[in-house]
């Protein structure tokens, strides 16, 4: 199991869940309230899942694709470790995965 922490972007929500490996963090997300749209729905058309990864945990993760490293350029408030969540995956040997929803990422509720 992977603990999920996401942490909304003023920092003051943070949300805990439990994920198996094998999950997609943004379909973690989602099944979870966090307010990532993700509307290419993983096919890489899109930034609207762009979280910004812990420091500590950013190495953990296999690298980005230049795929994907093209994606995130098209987002808001981009960080050296801003990802996809659409492109991160739980998996055994990643115990932990913090990650923080940055400031408007909203999806089309504004949630």
């Amino acid at each position: 199991m992977t603990l999920v922490r996401f942490i909304s972007a003023n920092g003051d929500n943070v949300r805990e869940v439990e994920a198996p490996p094998g999950e997609r963090l943004l379909d973690i997300a989602q099944a979870n309230g966090q307010p990532l749209e993700g509307s290419c729905e993983g096919q890489m058309a899109c930034s609207t899942c762009h979280v910004i990864v812990a420091a500590e945990d950013f190495d953990k993760l296999p690298p980005a694709t230049e795929e994907e490293e093209d994606m995130v350029d098209f987002a808001m408030h981009v960080t050296r470790t801003s990802r996809l969540a659409c492109q991160i995956w739980t998996r055994e040997t990643l115990p932990s995965l913090t990650v923080r929803i940055p400031g408007g990422s909203h999806n089309m509720h504004g949630r």
